[in-house]
C-alpha cells in the first residue's frame, strides 16, 4: 500500500500541481465566459489535488502506523488507497501529463 501511494500518488501530486493553471487550448470569444471557465476549471482541479493530498495522508500514516505497531489496519484504509489511486490516476491522464509539442512544420521546398 505505502509503495503504491508513493510510485502513484506522490508523483501525481507533483505533476498535477505543475499543470494546475494549464489551459486545453479551447478558447471562447468572449473574455468574461472564458475567465469563469478558467476559474471553474483551476477549482475543480485544486479540489481533486486536495483530495488526494488528503487520501494520500491518511493512508500513509495509517499504513505505516499500523506496521510499526504490529496492529491490524482499519477497515476503510483499503478503501481510501484505492479512491487515492484512482484520483491520483485521473490527475495523471487530464492535467499532470505534459502537454505535446506540436511537430515544426518541414519548409516547403519553393521557398528555398
Amino acid at each position: 500500500m505505502v509503495a503504491g501511494v508513493l510510485l502513484v500518488a506522490l508523483p501525481a501530486l507533483w505533476l498535477g500541481a505543475r499543470g494546475l493553471a494549464l489551459r486545453s487550448g479551447h478558447y471562447s470569444s468572449d473574455v468574461s465566459a472564458d475567465r469563469a471557465s478558467l476559474v471553474l476549471l483551476v477549482t475543480v482541479r485544486l479540489l481533486v489535488l486536495l483530495l488526494v493530498l488528503a487520501l494520500t495522508a491518511v493512508t500513509l500514516v495509517s499504513a505505516v502506523g499500523a506496521a510499526v505497531r504490529d496492529l491490524e489496519l482499519p477497515g476503510l484504509v483499503p478503501v481510501f488507497f484505492l479512491l487515492d489511486l484512482l484520483l491520483a490516476t485521473l490527475v495523471l491522464l487530464t492535467f499532470g501529463r505534459r502537454a505535446r509539442r506540436r511537430p515544426r512544420r518541414r519548409a516547403t521546398p519553393a521557398t528555398r
